[in-house]
């Protein structure tokens, strides 16, 4: 199976610009970008990010948002913040060299079992599994196994079997072949079974249960808040404000809500439409006002920026992006 999957790889792998380095750093940042994030998302992120911080002591050393801004539209930002407080540790405890061990690695802010074992086997060659969504896919098919792929159990049972499988002359390459099974021919729902390498070894395959694969608990239900915001405008400048220190967007800039209009300064006032942000937890289900000013109102926590200012300097997350077109 292993050379089969191995060959398999060599010719029809994705030309991913993380792949063309595997230096630490480069593995590294590609794999935090990827998580929870598509792969064709991710391409100009990555080369925009290295681009500004080309080493772990750039990243130890950027400002919060400036790193932000690099970061924003690809969500889930603690993991900006955690690839910074990382680096920063990096730096500290191990003299800017990222550690080798996934011991070590796992020690960092942001890295969990999956991104140790990437990280440890791409960049430095060490045969530890690195156990994601695809692969978890690939192997219950594989199996016919029906254990639920959410539990830790099952994750456990599977890095087992991933390690005796595993050549230890090519590990890295063996965990990439694996994820790159599973993104393109093992597809959740309707995979592309006729296409696989490994059809012949497949026990779903053979047995027709490839659909049914693999067993997932169904996730909690959102929680659904409702949120009314203004796009607040003076001459060529918008209002935005920023986000509490801690809890979902974190310190990032929005629209403002729930503000107190002095009727002394509104020219006009209209509906701006309304918009829906689905987040992992959460459903913002969003109506906007645009309001033109006179003067800017003296309440804290605003601040006006022209244009040019909001493209360049400040993130403004994608949940926003309904209302972008209304704003200027």
């Amino acid at each position: 199976m292993t050379e089969k999957l191995l060959a398999w790889y060599e010719t029809n792998r994705r030309d991913l610009p993380w792949r063309g380095s595997p230096a630490a750093y480069h593995t590294w940042v590609s794999e935090i970008m990827l998580q929870q994030t598509r792969v064709e998302a991710v391409r100009g992120y990555y080369a925009r990010f290295l681009e500004a911080l080309p080493t772990v002591h750039d990243l130890a050393e950027a400002d919060d948002d400036r790193l932000l801004k690099l970061w924003e539209g690809l969500g889930y930002y603690s993991r900006a913040r955690n690839l910074k407080k990382a680096a920063q540790m990096v730096v500290r405890d191990y003299g800017g060299v990222i550690p080798a061990s996934p011991e070590e690695l796992l020690k960092l802010p942001g890295v969990g079992l999956y991104t140790a074992g990437a990280v440890a086997s791409i960049a430095y060659g060490a045969p530890v599994p690195a156990v994601d969504g695809n692969v978890l896919r690939v192997f219950s098919r594989l199996r016919a196994d029906f254990s639920d792929i959410a539990l830790e159990p099952t994750k456990r049972a599977v890095s087992l079997q991933l390690l005796r499988e595993m050549p230890q002359d090519r590990p890295g390459e063996f965990n990439q072949a694996l994820m790159e099974l599973g993104a393109c021919v093992c597809l959740p729902g309707t995979p592309k079974c006729e296409a696989c390498p490994l059809n012949e070894d497949c026990l779903a395959f053979r047995q027709g249960l490839a659909g049914a694969l693999p067993v997932k608990s169904p996730k909690k239900p959102r929680r659904v808040e409702e949120r009314h915001l203004y796009i607040l405008r003076c001459g060529d400048r918008l209002a935005l404000c920023r986000r509490p220190p801690r809890g979902l967007l974190a310190g990032l800039w929005e629209l403002p809500a729930a503000f107190a209009l002095p009727p002394e300064l509104v020219v006009s006032r209209e509906d701006a439409g309304a918009a829906v942000h689905v987040f992992t937890h959460i459903e913002w289900r969003m109506a906007a006002e645009r309001v033109v000013l006179c003067a800017p109102p003296e309440a804290q926590g605003l601040v006006w920026v022209t244009r040019k200012a909001l493209e360049r300097d400040y993130a403004l997350p994608s949940a926003f992006n309904g209302f972008r077109g209304q704003m200027w």
